[in-house]
């Protein structure tokens, strides 16, 4: 199954893959079943069952709604630094025998089609595309060969890293989460309807159209069941926690000359069946300007 979240005309909807397209209810209408997170903390059965009433709903061309963040306001955002081998050579860091575990917050996130905005303070703004990952059922203490069983399904980011504010200081929240940062979608794909664990999928990252990280999700040093397993043994995840697993080699900041995003590029993230989430770059004071015009 496949879901969109979306607003439309102020509305917040839903909506879900059909046969004949999109179909869909936004939150004034008969019906609605609720938002994604809702339907997630409303146990496994809720989403077969509201995927029927969706998609007996109205068309909703993905292409004239504002697509938002499949799931806008987790409890968590647990973010995987140094996931492929590749890249932490690359970023000139020894590979971790533990996951290097870092927060993102609600604050910074955005949905398929929005800018990315690379703020007035750097000039440092990088890409990084990431597979999402996001819990279905409660998990504490989950060992890993179970620990599939609490995904409810997949989608992508991309983990914009303003690099400079990144490194001030030993910890990299700041430079994690500049508003509008965390560009998460276009859609969300249940577990069912992919492998186990997105093994044997692929990662494409394109900035203006060039490639710039290419990457099977087979090769991160620790896969989605083992970063629930490891999350779950210190904290609770919880139905519509994220966790975004981490990005392979490529990135601006190990290039020479270093690439950055910048005003008038266009990023996109591709991973084989979830699709592409594509967002333009912009200058925090130009997208300022724009909309008070």
């Amino acid at each position: 199954m496949k879901f969109a979240s979306f607003s439309q005309n102020g509305r917040k909807g839903l909506a879900v893959e059909t046969d004949t397209g999109f179909r869909g209810l936004t939150e004034d209408a008969p019906g609605y079943p609720g938002s994604l997170l809702s339907l997630l903390r409303s146990g496994q059965d809720a989403l077969p069952r509201a995927h029927a009433v969706l998609a007996k709903g109205a068309v909703i061309d993905l292409d004239k709604v504002v697509l938002m963040p499949p799931v806008s306001d987790p409890e968590k955002i647990v973010c995987v630094g140094l996931n492929y081998s590749d890249h932490s050579a690359e970023s000139g860091f020894e590979q971790p025998d533990y996951p290097t575990l870092f927060g993102r917050f609600n604050s910074s996130l955005i949905g398929h089609g929005a800018p990315i905005l690379r703020p007035d303070v750097s000039e440092q703004l990088d890409y990084e595309g990431e597979l999402v990952a996001i819990i279905g059922r409660e998990a504490r203490n989950v060992p890993v060969d179970r620990a599939l069983d609490h995904v409810a399904g997949y989608s992508i980011f991309n983990d914009a890293s303003v690099r400079d504010y990144q490194f001030k200081a030993p910890q990299w929240t700041a430079g994690k989460n500049f508003d509008d940062t965390g560009a998460f979608g276009p859609v969300f794909v249940t577990s069912d309807a992919l492998p186990a664990g997105c093994q044997g999928l692929t990662l494409i990252t394109r900035l203006n159209g060039q490639v710039v990280q290419q990457a099977p999700i087979d090769s991160m040093v620790f896969s989605v069941a083992e970063l629930v397993s490891i999350c779950s043994d210190f904290m609770t995840l919880r139905p519509g926690d994220v966790i975004v697993t981490g990005t392979p080699s490529g990135v601006g900041l190990a290039r020479d000359p270093k690439l950055w995003m910048k005003d008038g590029d266009v990023c996109e993230v591709e991973i084989t069946g979830l699709g592409v989430l594509s967002n333009p770059i912009r200058d925090a004071q130009n997208d300022m300007l724009a909309k008070s015009a």
